[in-house]
Protein backbone atom coordinates (compact mmCIF):
# COMPACT_ATOMS: atom_id res chain seq x y z
CA UNK A 1 0.00 0.00 0.00
CA UNK A 2 0.88 3.63 -0.59
CA UNK A 3 0.52 6.29 2.33
CA UNK A 4 0.86 9.35 3.02
CA UNK A 5 3.86 9.78 5.63
CA UNK A 6 1.73 10.58 8.79
CA UNK A 7 2.69 14.34 10.57
CA UNK A 8 4.99 14.10 13.96
CA UNK A 9 3.01 13.52 17.16
CA UNK A 10 3.49 15.81 19.37
CA UNK A 11 3.79 13.93 22.72
CA UNK A 12 3.10 16.62 25.08
CA UNK A 13 -0.40 17.37 23.88
CA UNK A 14 -1.32 13.73 23.55
CA UNK A 15 -4.46 14.33 25.30
CA UNK A 16 -5.68 17.26 24.10
CA UNK A 17 -4.96 16.42 20.61
CA UNK A 18 -7.43 12.99 21.72
CA UNK A 19 -10.61 15.35 23.37
CA UNK A 20 -10.23 17.70 20.35
CA UNK A 21 -9.64 15.55 16.94
CA UNK A 22 -11.34 12.29 18.36
CA UNK A 23 -15.49 13.43 18.13
CA UNK A 24 -16.40 10.84 16.05
CA UNK A 25 -19.46 8.83 15.33
CA UNK A 26 -20.82 6.07 13.68
CA UNK A 27 -21.86 8.14 10.79
CA UNK A 28 -18.14 9.28 10.29
CA UNK A 29 -17.41 6.74 7.44
CA UNK A 30 -14.94 6.74 4.43
CA UNK A 31 -13.88 4.91 1.50
CA UNK A 32 -10.28 2.96 1.03
CA UNK A 33 -9.23 6.05 -1.45
CA UNK A 34 -6.29 6.63 0.73
CA UNK A 35 -5.18 2.78 0.23
CA UNK A 36 -3.14 2.57 -3.19
CA UNK A 37 -2.42 -1.13 -4.61
CA UNK A 38 0.46 -2.78 -2.89
CA UNK A 39 3.07 -3.91 -4.88
CA UNK A 40 2.31 -7.53 -6.65
CA UNK A 41 3.90 -9.86 -4.08
CA UNK A 42 6.10 -12.42 -5.31
CA UNK A 43 5.04 -15.76 -6.34
CA UNK A 44 8.60 -16.93 -7.58
CA UNK A 45 10.66 -19.95 -5.44
CA UNK A 46 13.02 -18.21 -2.87
CA UNK A 47 16.29 -20.34 -2.61
CA UNK A 48 17.42 -20.14 1.07
CA UNK A 49 20.77 -21.23 2.46
CA UNK A 50 20.53 -21.42 6.34
CA UNK A 51 23.95 -21.21 8.46
CA UNK A 52 24.71 -19.96 12.46
CA UNK A 53 24.68 -16.29 11.22
CA UNK A 54 21.68 -16.90 10.01
CA UNK A 55 18.93 -17.10 7.20
CA UNK A 56 20.04 -15.86 3.92
CA UNK A 57 18.27 -15.52 0.36
CA UNK A 58 20.99 -16.94 -2.09
CA UNK A 59 18.30 -15.34 -4.45
CA UNK A 60 15.45 -13.39 -4.28
CA UNK A 61 12.26 -11.70 -6.25
CA UNK A 62 12.74 -9.07 -3.61
CA UNK A 63 14.25 -7.03 -6.66
CA UNK A 64 11.10 -7.10 -8.76
CA UNK A 65 9.02 -5.07 -6.19
CA UNK A 66 11.45 -2.50 -6.33
CA UNK A 67 14.48 -1.29 -4.05
CA UNK A 68 14.50 -1.92 -0.74
CA UNK A 69 13.06 1.23 1.08
CA UNK A 70 15.71 3.92 2.99
CA UNK A 71 12.72 5.40 4.99
CA UNK A 72 13.64 6.20 8.71
CA UNK A 73 10.04 5.00 10.07
CA UNK A 74 10.17 1.57 12.26
CA UNK A 75 10.26 -1.22 9.87
CA UNK A 76 7.16 -2.73 10.82
CA UNK A 77 5.51 0.65 9.98
CA UNK A 78 6.86 0.02 6.69
CA UNK A 79 5.99 -3.19 6.41
CA UNK A 80 2.66 -2.76 6.87
CA UNK A 81 2.69 0.14 3.83
CA UNK A 82 3.48 -2.05 1.29
CA UNK A 83 7.17 -0.53 1.30
CA UNK A 84 10.34 -3.06 -0.09
CA UNK A 85 12.12 -3.94 2.86
CA UNK A 86 15.53 -6.28 3.69
CA UNK A 87 13.38 -8.23 6.17
CA UNK A 88 9.82 -8.72 7.27
CA UNK A 89 9.13 -7.30 11.18
CA UNK A 90 8.66 -9.34 13.61
CA UNK A 91 7.06 -9.64 16.95
CA UNK A 92 4.75 -11.80 19.16
CA UNK A 93 1.20 -11.52 20.30
CA UNK A 94 1.25 -11.67 23.99
CA UNK A 95 5.10 -11.13 24.08
CA UNK A 96 4.90 -9.22 27.22
CA UNK A 97 3.78 -11.98 29.99
CA UNK A 98 3.88 -15.10 31.87
CA UNK A 99 6.35 -16.93 30.16
CA UNK A 100 9.10 -14.45 31.22
CA UNK A 101 10.81 -15.02 34.25
CA UNK A 102 10.95 -11.19 35.02
CA UNK A 103 7.20 -10.74 34.70
CA UNK A 104 6.66 -13.52 37.15
CA UNK A 105 8.89 -12.07 39.28
CA UNK A 106 7.03 -8.96 39.03
CA UNK A 107 3.60 -10.61 39.30
CA UNK A 108 4.59 -11.95 43.07
CA UNK A 109 4.75 -8.03 43.80
CA UNK A 110 1.88 -6.82 42.17
CA UNK A 111 -0.65 -9.61 41.99
CA UNK A 112 -3.80 -7.90 40.66
CA UNK A 113 -3.66 -7.75 36.65
CA UNK A 114 -5.34 -4.40 36.58
CA UNK A 115 -2.79 -3.02 38.67
CA UNK A 116 -0.11 -4.32 36.73
CA UNK A 117 -2.19 -2.96 33.56
CA UNK A 118 -3.57 0.30 35.20
CA UNK A 119 -0.37 2.01 36.39
CA UNK A 120 1.41 3.07 33.94
CA UNK A 121 4.95 3.15 35.18
CA UNK A 122 4.32 -0.62 36.08
CA UNK A 123 2.61 -1.48 32.07
CA UNK A 124 5.34 0.50 30.43
CA UNK A 125 8.11 -1.77 32.54
CA UNK A 126 6.23 -4.90 31.43
CA UNK A 127 5.52 -3.70 28.11
CA UNK A 128 9.27 -3.27 28.10
CA UNK A 129 10.71 -6.24 29.04
CA UNK A 130 10.10 -8.32 26.00
CA UNK A 131 12.35 -5.32 24.26
CA UNK A 132 14.97 -5.71 26.57
CA UNK A 133 15.29 -9.52 26.21
CA UNK A 134 14.45 -9.69 22.28
CA UNK A 135 13.83 -6.45 20.84
CA UNK A 136 11.42 -7.07 18.84
CA UNK A 137 10.12 -4.79 15.68
CA UNK A 138 7.23 -3.67 17.91
CA UNK A 139 6.75 -2.85 21.26
CA UNK A 140 2.82 -3.01 22.07
CA UNK A 141 0.86 -1.91 25.37
CA UNK A 142 0.77 -4.21 27.99
CA UNK A 143 -2.94 -3.38 28.63
CA UNK A 144 -6.00 -5.72 28.31
CA UNK A 145 -9.25 -5.23 25.62
CA UNK A 146 -11.62 -4.24 28.76
CA UNK A 147 -9.11 -1.98 29.96
CA UNK A 148 -12.16 0.57 28.92
CA UNK A 149 -15.49 -0.49 29.62
CA UNK A 150 -15.59 1.21 32.79
CA UNK A 151 -15.15 4.59 31.41
CA UNK A 152 -18.29 3.40 29.53
CA UNK A 153 -20.57 2.12 32.70
CA UNK A 154 -19.28 -1.31 32.35
CA UNK A 155 -17.73 -2.31 35.38
CA UNK A 156 -14.95 -5.40 35.54
CA UNK A 157 -12.20 -7.78 37.07
CA UNK A 158 -9.86 -9.71 36.03
CA UNK A 159 -9.09 -12.44 39.02
CA UNK A 160 -6.99 -15.20 38.51
CA UNK A 161 -9.86 -17.77 36.96
CA UNK A 162 -10.40 -14.63 33.87
CA UNK A 163 -12.17 -11.81 33.48
CA UNK A 164 -15.79 -11.00 35.17
CA UNK A 165 -18.31 -8.62 34.27
CA UNK A 166 -21.07 -8.21 36.79
CA UNK A 167 -23.93 -8.17 36.50
CA UNK A 168 -23.82 -8.90 33.09
CA UNK A 169 -25.65 -6.72 30.50
CA UNK A 170 -28.83 -8.62 29.44
CA UNK A 171 -31.45 -6.04 29.58
CA UNK A 172 -32.21 -3.31 27.56
CA UNK A 173 -32.04 -0.97 30.85
CA UNK A 174 -28.43 -2.29 31.34
CA UNK A 175 -26.96 -1.64 27.79
CA UNK A 176 -28.70 1.98 27.58
CA UNK A 177 -26.75 2.91 30.26
CA UNK A 178 -23.64 2.15 28.29
CA UNK A 179 -22.27 5.82 27.70
CA UNK A 180 -19.83 7.23 25.68
CA UNK A 181 -16.18 6.94 26.60
CA UNK A 182 -14.15 9.99 26.95
CA UNK A 183 -10.32 7.99 26.42
CA UNK A 184 -8.48 10.87 28.43
CA UNK A 185 -10.55 11.00 31.90
CA UNK A 186 -10.88 6.91 31.61
CA UNK A 187 -7.75 5.85 30.70
CA UNK A 188 -4.89 8.26 31.24
CA UNK A 189 -2.72 5.74 32.51
CA UNK A 190 -2.51 3.97 29.10
CA UNK A 191 -2.13 7.19 27.16
CA UNK A 192 1.03 7.87 29.53
CA UNK A 193 1.84 4.16 29.06
CA UNK A 194 2.12 4.68 25.18
CA UNK A 195 4.14 8.18 25.49
CA UNK A 196 6.51 7.03 27.77
CA UNK A 197 7.28 4.08 24.97
CA UNK A 198 7.91 5.82 22.24
CA UNK A 199 10.49 7.84 24.48
CA UNK A 200 12.40 4.83 25.64
CA UNK A 201 12.02 2.87 22.35
CA UNK A 202 13.05 6.06 20.04
CA UNK A 203 12.81 4.75 16.46
CA UNK A 204 13.80 1.63 16.83
CA UNK A 205 11.05 -0.06 16.83
CA UNK A 206 7.35 0.75 16.26
CA UNK A 207 4.85 1.03 19.13
CA UNK A 208 1.53 -0.79 18.94
CA UNK A 209 -1.79 0.06 20.66
CA UNK A 210 -4.79 -2.37 20.29
CA UNK A 211 -8.23 -2.49 21.24
CA UNK A 212 -11.29 -5.39 21.48
CA UNK A 213 -13.57 -5.26 18.82
CA UNK A 214 -17.27 -4.72 19.31
CA UNK A 215 -18.34 -8.20 18.74
CA UNK A 216 -15.85 -9.58 21.44
CA UNK A 217 -16.67 -7.06 23.97
CA UNK A 218 -20.31 -7.68 23.68
CA UNK A 219 -19.78 -11.20 24.36
CA UNK A 220 -17.85 -10.98 27.36
CA UNK A 221 -20.57 -8.11 28.48
CA UNK A 222 -23.25 -10.36 27.58
CA UNK A 223 -21.96 -13.72 28.70
CA UNK A 224 -20.33 -11.86 32.23
CA UNK A 225 -16.90 -13.05 31.10
CA UNK A 226 -15.78 -15.89 29.33
CA UNK A 227 -18.09 -18.90 27.96
CA UNK A 228 -17.76 -22.10 25.83
CA UNK A 229 -20.83 -22.10 24.47
CA UNK A 230 -22.07 -18.30 23.82
CA UNK A 231 -25.63 -19.00 24.43
CA UNK A 232 -26.29 -15.76 26.25
CA UNK A 233 -25.06 -13.53 23.16
CA UNK A 234 -26.44 -15.82 20.94
CA UNK A 235 -29.90 -15.69 22.24
CA UNK A 236 -30.01 -12.11 22.09
CA UNK A 237 -28.74 -12.10 18.97
CA UNK A 238 -31.66 -14.44 17.53
CA UNK A 239 -34.44 -12.64 19.98
CA UNK A 240 -33.69 -9.18 20.71
CA UNK A 241 -31.48 -8.43 17.92
CA UNK A 242 -32.09 -4.49 18.18
CA UNK A 243 -31.00 -4.69 21.48
CA UNK A 244 -27.29 -6.36 20.51
CA UNK A 245 -27.29 -3.90 18.01
CA UNK A 246 -27.88 -0.79 19.87
CA UNK A 247 -24.77 -1.83 22.32
CA UNK A 248 -22.72 -3.13 19.08
CA UNK A 249 -23.13 0.28 17.61
CA UNK A 250 -21.93 2.27 20.92
CA UNK A 251 -19.04 -0.42 21.27
CA UNK A 252 -18.28 0.57 17.32
CA UNK A 253 -18.11 4.28 18.46
CA UNK A 254 -16.27 3.92 21.74
CA UNK A 255 -13.57 1.83 20.43
CA UNK A 256 -12.88 4.09 17.35
CA UNK A 257 -12.54 6.69 19.97
CA UNK A 258 -10.54 4.73 21.70
CA UNK A 259 -8.06 3.92 18.83
CA UNK A 260 -8.06 7.55 17.90
CA UNK A 261 -6.73 8.44 21.70
CA UNK A 262 -3.88 5.04 21.80
CA UNK A 263 -2.65 6.95 17.87
CA UNK A 264 -2.60 10.50 19.39
CA UNK A 265 -0.36 9.74 22.21
CA UNK A 266 2.17 7.61 20.29
CA UNK A 267 0.71 3.87 19.38
CA UNK A 268 2.01 4.02 15.50
CA UNK A 269 -0.31 1.26 14.55
CA UNK A 270 -3.08 -0.64 15.76
CA UNK A 271 -4.69 -3.84 15.95
CA UNK A 272 -7.70 -4.60 16.97
CA UNK A 273 -8.54 -8.40 18.45
CA UNK A 274 -11.84 -9.85 17.42
CA UNK A 275 -11.35 -13.08 19.42
CA UNK A 276 -15.25 -14.92 19.65
CA UNK A 277 -15.75 -13.82 15.91
CA UNK A 278 -14.61 -16.91 14.73
CA UNK A 279 -17.49 -18.60 16.68
CA UNK A 280 -19.66 -17.09 14.00
CA UNK A 281 -21.40 -18.42 11.03
CA UNK A 282 -20.71 -16.69 8.10
CA UNK A 283 -24.21 -14.98 7.82
CA UNK A 284 -24.42 -14.07 11.79
CA UNK A 285 -20.38 -12.48 10.82
CA UNK A 286 -22.20 -10.25 8.61
CA UNK A 287 -24.61 -9.15 11.11
CA UNK A 288 -22.98 -8.96 14.05
CA UNK A 289 -18.78 -8.48 13.74
CA UNK A 290 -18.14 -7.25 10.27
CA UNK A 291 -19.95 -4.18 10.19
CA UNK A 292 -18.68 -3.19 13.68
CA UNK A 293 -15.35 -4.03 12.87
CA UNK A 294 -15.82 -2.05 9.41
CA UNK A 295 -17.43 0.89 11.56
CA UNK A 296 -14.24 1.15 14.12
CA UNK A 297 -11.87 0.98 11.04
CA UNK A 298 -13.68 3.67 8.93
CA UNK A 299 -13.79 5.90 11.47
CA UNK A 300 -10.22 5.51 12.83
CA UNK A 301 -9.12 6.11 9.43
CA UNK A 302 -11.45 9.53 8.87
CA UNK A 303 -9.20 10.35 11.22
CA UNK A 304 -6.06 9.08 10.97
CA UNK A 305 -5.44 7.57 7.30
CA UNK A 306 -2.24 6.97 7.32
CA UNK A 307 -2.07 4.65 10.84
CA UNK A 308 -1.40 0.97 9.83
CA UNK A 309 -4.37 -0.79 11.40
CA UNK A 310 -4.84 -4.90 11.97
CA UNK A 311 -7.06 -6.88 12.43
CA UNK A 312 -6.93 -10.57 14.34
CA UNK A 313 -9.90 -13.25 14.66
CA UNK A 314 -9.26 -16.15 16.35
CA UNK A 315 -9.88 -19.06 14.33
CA UNK A 316 -10.59 -16.91 11.38
CA UNK A 317 -9.08 -18.59 8.86
CA UNK A 318 -12.45 -19.10 6.32
CA UNK A 319 -12.88 -15.23 7.41
CA UNK A 320 -9.93 -14.08 5.68
CA UNK A 321 -11.75 -12.53 2.79
CA UNK A 322 -14.29 -10.90 4.82
CA UNK A 323 -11.61 -9.70 7.13
CA UNK A 324 -9.84 -7.62 4.56
CA UNK A 325 -13.15 -6.37 3.44
CA UNK A 326 -13.38 -4.06 7.00
CA UNK A 327 -10.60 -1.92 5.37
CA UNK A 328 -7.72 -2.65 7.58
CA UNK A 329 -4.09 -2.82 6.26
CA UNK A 330 -3.13 -5.75 7.15
CA UNK A 331 -4.61 -8.98 8.28
CA UNK A 332 -3.54 -11.35 10.98
CA UNK A 333 -4.19 -14.89 9.92
CA UNK A 334 -3.83 -18.04 12.43
CA UNK A 335 -2.04 -20.75 11.95
CA UNK A 336 -4.55 -22.94 10.94
CA UNK A 337 -3.84 -21.32 7.15
CA UNK A 338 -1.12 -22.12 5.20
CA UNK A 339 0.92 -18.49 4.45
CA UNK A 340 0.67 -19.24 0.79
CA UNK A 341 -3.36 -19.72 0.78
CA UNK A 342 -4.12 -16.85 2.70
CA UNK A 343 -1.62 -14.93 -0.15
CA UNK A 344 -3.53 -16.24 -2.80
CA UNK A 345 -6.59 -15.65 -0.85
CA UNK A 346 -6.18 -12.21 0.12
CA UNK A 347 -4.50 -10.75 -3.37
CA UNK A 348 -1.39 -8.62 -3.51
CA UNK A 349 -2.50 -5.49 -2.33
CA UNK A 350 -3.35 -6.58 1.10
CA UNK A 351 -0.76 -6.63 4.27
CA UNK A 352 -0.68 -9.95 6.45
CA UNK A 353 0.85 -10.78 9.53
CA UNK A 354 1.55 -14.50 11.33
CA UNK A 355 1.44 -16.99 11.65
CA UNK A 356 3.38 -19.58 13.13
CA UNK A 357 2.02 -21.84 15.30
CA UNK A 358 2.81 -20.95 19.04
CA UNK A 359 3.64 -24.15 20.12
CA UNK A 360 6.16 -24.55 17.44
CA UNK A 361 8.01 -22.68 19.93
CA UNK A 362 8.00 -25.74 22.18
CA UNK A 363 9.72 -27.90 19.57
CA UNK A 364 14.08 -27.65 18.35
CA UNK A 365 15.81 -24.55 17.28
CA UNK A 366 16.13 -26.47 14.25
CA UNK A 367 12.24 -26.64 14.04
CA UNK A 368 11.55 -23.35 14.93
CA UNK A 369 14.26 -21.93 12.45
CA UNK A 370 12.82 -24.37 9.50
CA UNK A 371 9.02 -23.26 10.35
CA UNK A 372 9.93 -19.30 10.63
CA UNK A 373 11.46 -19.53 6.76
CA UNK A 374 9.13 -21.61 5.79
CA UNK A 375 6.31 -18.82 6.36
CA UNK A 376 9.07 -15.84 5.17
CA UNK A 377 9.23 -17.44 1.95
CA UNK A 378 5.27 -18.22 1.33
CA UNK A 379 4.95 -14.59 2.37
CA UNK A 380 7.17 -12.54 -0.10
CA UNK A 381 9.10 -9.82 0.38
CA UNK A 382 6.28 -7.11 0.45
CA UNK A 383 3.64 -6.22 3.15
CA UNK A 384 4.40 -9.06 5.85
CA UNK A 385 5.06 -8.49 9.74
CA UNK A 386 6.11 -11.45 11.29
CA UNK A 387 3.98 -12.89 14.35
CA UNK A 388 2.53 -15.92 15.76
CA UNK A 389 -0.80 -17.30 14.62
CA UNK A 390 -1.88 -16.98 17.96
CA UNK A 391 -0.62 -15.43 21.70
CA UNK A 392 3.16 -17.05 23.15
CA UNK A 393 1.89 -20.02 25.36
CA UNK A 394 2.82 -19.94 29.08
CA UNK A 395 4.93 -22.46 29.06
CA UNK A 396 7.64 -21.24 26.40
CA UNK A 397 10.93 -21.68 27.18
CA UNK A 398 12.53 -18.42 26.55
CA UNK A 399 15.72 -19.43 24.69
CA UNK A 400 13.65 -20.47 22.09
CA UNK A 401 11.18 -17.31 21.90
CA UNK A 402 15.10 -15.74 21.51
CA UNK A 403 15.57 -17.84 19.09
CA UNK A 404 12.38 -17.00 16.70
CA UNK A 405 13.37 -13.17 17.04
CA UNK A 406 17.37 -14.10 15.80
CA UNK A 407 15.87 -16.11 13.16
CA UNK A 408 14.06 -13.23 11.91
CA UNK A 409 16.21 -10.52 12.32
CA UNK A 410 19.15 -12.20 11.06
CA UNK A 411 16.87 -13.14 7.41
CA UNK A 412 17.53 -11.18 4.86
CA UNK A 413 15.64 -10.83 1.14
Amino acid sequence: MAFVAAAPIALGSAATTARATCQIGSSAFVGRDHVAARLPAATAPVHMSVNDAGVKAASSPASAAGAVSESTEPLLVRAARGETIERPPVWMMRQAGRYMKVYQELAKKHPSFRERSEVSELSTEISLQPWTAFRPDGVILFSDILTPLPGMGVGFDIPDKGPVISPPLRSESAIRAVHTLDPDAACPFVGQTLRDLRKEVGGEAAVLGFVGAPYTLATYCIEGGSSKSYSAIKKMAYTEPALLHSLLTKFADNIAKYCCYQIECGAQAVQMFDSWAGQLSPVDYDLFAGPYQRSVVEQVKAVHPDVPFIIYISQGGVLLEKMAATGVDVVSVDWTVDMADARTRLGADMGVQGNLDPAVLLGSKELITERVVDVIRKAGPTGHIMNLGHGVLPITPEENVAHYFKTVQEFRW
